[in-house]
């Protein structure tokens, strides 16, 4: 019952808070999956709930997508997300233990542990930062920015902060960067997806389809509230919260702690 509660709050509140900053589901969704799946098959179940729920929102915004952004920056987050996931299958059969003590406590982790922790501090950072909101990123980087976010985005999961940093800076109206920026989330989980198939096929009897079926429909909850409240809710200390938490999580998750 805990794991559904955890689940639940982290999906419903990541896909509301998706709508306001581009980011958030997958941010919170991986660390709840964490706690019941092993570290692969809790980036591909995320993978799942993240792609049903910008299909979700491809239906609410996407016809306001700039087709012409897409086909650069959309494009080119297909390939990063291709490579990022291909290189996810390489450190996930890595099996290097790295043992340590912290005084009298003997703990151990391992590499791709340490990574993915690496990964959630450095978005906590991006969501907890007022540098990102800074970036005078020139439209020239649009291509590498598409890049960037979507090899994050096949690695780990976590790319709307990048893509949101990137997409600020093209130029489109309110509604374009809306409907471009699911547009492009979407390409970028069909294409991990697509790589993460056979971890989904094999370790989907241990994943609980109860428990995704359930993660799934709080995202789409999630994402129709967060589009009715998008002009209405400021969001800044919340998300303020929340990345305190995950860094709190990374650094217990990369230390081998939980």
């Amino acid at each position: 019952m805990v794991s559904y509660f955890t689940v639940v709050a982290a999906a419903l509140c990541g896909a509301f808070l998706s709508f306001f900053c581009g980011f958030g589901l997958g941010t919170l969704l991986l660390p709840a999956f964490m706690l019941f799946f092993p570290a692969q098959a809790a980036i591909a179940a995320t993978a799942v709930v993240h792609m049903a729920n910008n299909v979700f929102k491809l239906f609410l915004v996407g016809k306001h997508a700039h087709w012409p952004t897409i086909k650069t920056f959309g494009t080119l987050s297909v390939v990063g997300a291709l490579t990022g996931a291909w290189l996810l299958g390489r450190i996930a059969h890595l099996d290097v233990t790295l043992p340590y003590q912290l005084g009298s406590f003997a703990f151990e982790t391992n590499v791709i542990r340490i990574i993915i922790a690496l990964i959630i501090l450095t978005f906590a950072w991006l969501e907890i930062s007022p540098a990102i909101d800074r970036l005078a990123l020139p439209k020239g980087l649009m291509p590498l920015g598409g890049l960037i976010s979507g090899f994050f985005g096949g690695l780990s999961g976590h790319q709307g902060a990048l893509r949101s940093a990137f997409l600020m800076r093209s130029g489109l109206s309110k509604d374009a960067f809306m409907g471009t920026r699911v547009v492009c989330a979407c390409l970028v989980d069909v294409s991990r997806i697509s790589v993460y198939a056979t971890e989904i096929a094999s370790g989907w009897s241990s994943m609980n389809s109860g428990l995704l079926l359930v993660a799934v429909l709080a995202a789409f909850t999630g994402a129709w509230q967060g589009n009715k409240w998008v002009k209405k809710t400021e969001l800044q200390l919340l998300n303020k919260i929340i990345a305190i938490a995950l860094i709190v999580f990374a650094i217990a998750f990369g230390g081998g702690w939980i």
